[in-house]
């Protein structure tokens, strides 16, 4: 019992130490502190000495403090060695599993988002699918930590994932080959006359790729960019550095996001450097419920200064931020450590970022293709135009079909869980502009239309097209 006191007050001098809280003297030699230390090793005890199978001291401590982080918040959580080491190889930028961004919801595991042409991906998982079983063995009882890690494995290793979609779905199972998860964190193409730009994740090198991207397009398209999309949709976050970087790209001053914590001391403001890299070209961001996190600083940001229009569907709603906490010897604890706030002052914790203009994934349906109308020129005697070899052709909205595959593109690697903060995709994925919740295209096919990034197209063109009418006037 000593010695578990003895634990216990050294694992509460770790903490102190590395800045998360501060107990006065007072308080810590409470008797109330003691009881409550005293019930704890009675617990351990009786536990190590009676339960029906063997348990090792390990076992029962790490249980207990994550236990403890867990009943927090669905954020905050122990890392054993193996999980810091599996954590920090992430934002280098490969790891090996399924694919997919996870979160703990009513004991079960809910999909945030599947990262892009990862085995989660090309099985069609979608954000907010729950899973419900892995290899036949249900998940409820689970902690998250444990369920990632039975998700994970060797290379090549096959993994039945039960999947229930919707409140009244039926589930279905699915069976995924466990790889090598290579993350690259921005792609980009031109649509027709538009920079569109893909950011999958906030990693160690987001930065670099999203400036390699816009470098490329410019000079690839000249005099004829019209604008940029920047694209969010399913990215469940990252590295706030990275998000506040990227943001920082498009905006020439201002806040971008603030950090506030449980005192008030300990508020953090960032703020834009001068310097538009688009040189305020309009642009348009695209969101939807798998926006998360540092996703939501960026958009926030962009949509607080005015700088850029915000397309798509309700965000994800992570306002907080997760410090990751290592603890020498042992691993690390990421603990919620402040919640963040848009440049107006806004907490998007549960809300999430509401867009400007709300467009929802969706088919279209050319109605006109099958119907013969008969026109002017159709009539009989109809007068001629004198100047029909000069008449302009017709005005195109769609020149180039969003998802339509362009050249390679040499995006840069990333990572998927952040070591900090808010919160990735391989090598070249089925058109990273196809519907991302629709799951991908089976291989070789043509990618589903994406009647989002379609409309953002045709509000850039519409844009460009009235400046340059308004300059003429």
């Amino acid at each position: 019992m000593r010695m578990i006191k003895r634990a216990a007050t050294a694992a509460a001098l770790v903490f102190l130490g590395a800045g998360v809280a501060t107990v006065t003297a007072q308080s810590s030699n409470s008797s109330d502190t003691y009881r409550q230390l005293n019930l704890f090793g009675d617990v351990f005890e009786r536990v190590r000495a009676e339960y029906v199978e063997q348990v090792t001291d390990e076992q029962l401590i790490e249980s207990a403090i994550n236990g403890m982080l867990t009943s927090l918040d669905p954020h905050s959580s122990y890392l054993n060695k193996k999980s810091f080491q599996d954590m920090q190889v992430q934002t280098r930028g490969e790891f090996g599993g399924l694919g997919i961004e996870v979160t703990m919801e009513n004991g079960l595991v809910k999909v945030v988002s599947p990262i892009d042409d990862t085995p989660a991906f090309r099985a069609g998982l979608q954000p907010g699918d729950l899973i419900v079983q892995l290899n036949g063995e249900a998940v409820m009882g689970l902690s998250l930590n444990e369920a990632v890690e039975k998700m994970r494995g060797p290379v090549g290793s096959e993994l039945k994932v039960t999947v229930r979609r919707g409140e009244a779905g039926e589930p279905f199972t699915v069976s995924l080959t466990r790889a090598v998860i290579k993350v690259q964190s921005v792609r980009y193409r031109a649509e027709g006359d538009i920079g569109y730009i893909r950011v999958t994740s906030f990693n160690e090198q987001t930065q670099s790729g999203l400036e390699k991207a816009i470098s490329s397009l410019q000079q690839q398209l000249g005099d004829k960019l019209k604008g940029f999309v920047l694209d969010l949709r399913n990215n469940p976050g990252g590295l706030l550095d990275q998000a506040v970087s990227v943001s920082d790209t498009f905006l020439e001053k201002g806040e971008i996001v603030s950090t506030r914590g449980r005192r008030a001391e300990e508020g953090t403001r960032f703020n834009a450097k001068a310097g538009d890299l688009i040189k305020n070209l309009p642009m348009v961001v695209l969101i939807n419920g798998g926006s998360a996190s540092a996703s939501e600083i960026v958009a926030g940001a962009l949509q607080d200064h005015k700088r850029a229009i915000i397309m798509g569907t309700q965000t994800f709603g992570k306002g907080s931020v997760q410090t990751i906490i290592p603890l020498p010897g042992h691993g690390a604890m990421r603990l919620t450590t402040a919640r963040y706030y848009t440049p107006s002052g806004r907490s998007i914790q549960q809300l999430g970022i509401t867009p400007d203009i709300e467009v929802h994934v969706a088919k279209v349906e050319d109605l006109d293709k099958n119907i013969v109308r008969r026109r002017e020129a159709d009539l009989k005697g109809a007068l001629v135009n004198p100047d029909a070899n000069k008449a302009p052709r017709p005005a195109t909205t769609n020149p180039a079909a969003p998802g339509t595959p362009a050249a390679p593109n040499p995006g840069a690697p990333g990572a998927g869980a952040p070591p900090t903060a808010p919160g990735a995709a391989p090598g070249a994925a089925p058109a990273p502009g196809a519907a991302p919740t629709d799951g991908a295209a089976a291989e070789g096919a043509e990618p589903p239309f994406d009647f989002q990034l379609a409309r953002a197209l045709d509000l850039l063109r519409g844009v460009a097209l009235f400046q340059q009418r308004a300059a003429a006037r």
